[in-house]
């Protein structure tokens, strides 16, 4: 066994022990909104199960997953234990903690799965990752792969793996609150059912591909070239998430990783907010604007001078200049935000979506000027959005960490820069979408 703490806090026992014994004894209590507040706050503890013995890009994620999640835990006030003992499941272990992940199986044995079951139905919370939901035979275990996920059997793959622009269905749910309309997750091979989750009450499908995805996969065996396909849903009759993703890119030949489940911030947010949702931890609230979409075309607005990020002249070739400019609602003022990784973005033109936002130069001095330039990867062509609590953004350059930057002045004309961030209006954009 693997893990960073304990089961139950006994801190949080004391805690509930005093709420206890304060509602008997007729003692005050503290008024609704510090109640509130302490609820936000409290610890939880959560258990991930999983096997690490089937496929490297499987075992691969499991690792991932049991460095992501301490880090999480440590940093957002729960418990992080990682276990290979399912029966844990069978013997009432399991009901130690708050909420249990599946990484890369489910429960096999007649008594884990009945263990399971029981402490769904008395309220413990879930989430499961990819393979979980994996099966060919879902009378084997019909409340499950049939009721509770709603799935039923495996149905196709994609392959090879890849990124997936998700279109966020239910914007109102704890977990995809802070999401923004479409994103784009991280590389996984993606499952299909045999099960239309949309005909199923009980579903709640959170995010499913966007059709601006297709075609699917790189295999043309294996590629899906349209359709409807849930990634992320739950069950509103338990505290539960399925999330289809899990499965890294592999150089298998070599053993060697080449993508990391963790590296969509977004995704990511979806896995903390659903965490703590689940955990009785509390919940983010909601942040000022709208999250970015990635499918929708923005008018980028300096806060101090309000003027627009403009492409000089409306051209699109290697080298043109990017400038502050009256805002005019032209193609040459609209752009759209592509993840990258970690949380960085390719900020793309619209009138020539592979050209992109890119530092002169590769440099890294305040006062580099910013051009239009095909997109190769490279980190000066790669921004990390910031969003304020005013709702506008500033943008951190990935090579240089610092931060486009207009002229303080409504000077028309004037080419836009990369500067050290300061919290200034001149590094302050507001987005607007675009027809």
């Amino acid at each position: 066994m693997h893990g960073v703490s304990s089961p139950r806090s006994p801190r949080a026992v004391l805690i509930r022990l005093f709420v206890l014994l304060a509602a008997l004894l007729g003692l005050a209590v503290p008024p609704a909104q510090a109640s509130v507040r302490a609820q936000a706050a409290a610890p939880f503890d959560v258990l991930a199960l999983y096997h690490g013995t089937w496929d490297a890009a499987h075992i691969n994620f499991v690792g991932e997953a049991n460095r992501w999640f301490p880090q999480q835990a440590a940093a957002n006030g729960f418990t992080y234990t990682a276990s290979t003992n399912w029966d844990l499941l069978a013997n009432g272990g399991v009901n130690a903690y708050d909420v249990v992940l599946f990484l890369d199986d489910a429960p096999q044995s007649a008594a884990q799965r009945s263990g399971f079951e029981q402490y769904m139905r008395n309220g413990g919370g879930h989430i499961g990752f990819h393979v979980a939901a994996f099966t060919t035979s879902a009378n084997s275990w019909p409340w499950y792969y049939n009721q509770f996920l709603g799935s039923g059997n495996f149905r196709s793959n994609t392959w090879g793996p890849t990124t997936s622009v998700l279109r966020v269905e239910n914007r109102t749910h704890p977990s995809t609150v802070n999401l923004p309309a479409t994103f784009t997750s991280s590389v996984s091979e993606w499952y299909s059912w045999s099960n239309d989750l949309r005909q199923n009450p009980n579903i709640s499908i959170l995010a499913s591909v966007d059709p601006s995805s297709f075609p699917l996969g790189t295999d043309p065996n294996q590629t899906w070239y349209s359709g409807y396909y849930p990634i992320l849903w739950t069950n509103t009759q338990y505290k539960m998430l399925y999330a289809n993703f899990g499965h890294n890119a592999m150089d298998y030949a070599n053993n060697t990783p080449l993508s990391s489940t963790f590296a969509s911030a977004t995704q990511n947010r979806f896995l903390l907010d659903g965490l703590k949702w689940l955990g009785g931890g509390g919940t983010t609230p909601p942040q000022p604007g709208d999250p970015i979409s990635e499918t929708a075309w923005y008018s980028v607005r300096n806060s101090g001078n309000s003027t627009c990020v403009d492409a000089r002249s409306a051209a699109t070739a290697n080298g043109t200049v990017l400038q502050q400019y009256t805002c005019n609602a032209t193609t040459a003022q609209q752009y759209q935000f592509r993840t990258t990784d970690s949380g960085y973005m390719r900020i793309t033109a619209r009138g020539n979506p592979q050209q992109v936002v890119d530092v002169s130069n590769v440099s890294t001095a305040d006062g580099a000027g910013l051009h239009l330039w095909a997109y190769g990867g490279g980190q000066n062509q790669q921004w990390q959005p910031v969003r304020e609590t005013s709702g506008a953004y500033h943008f951190v350059a990935r090579h240089s960490g610092k931060c486009l930057t207009a002229a303080t002045a409504a000077t028309l004309s004037v080419q836009l820069t990369q500067r050290t961030c300061d919290n200034s209006a001149a590094q302050s954009f507001q987005l607007t979408a675009q027809p």
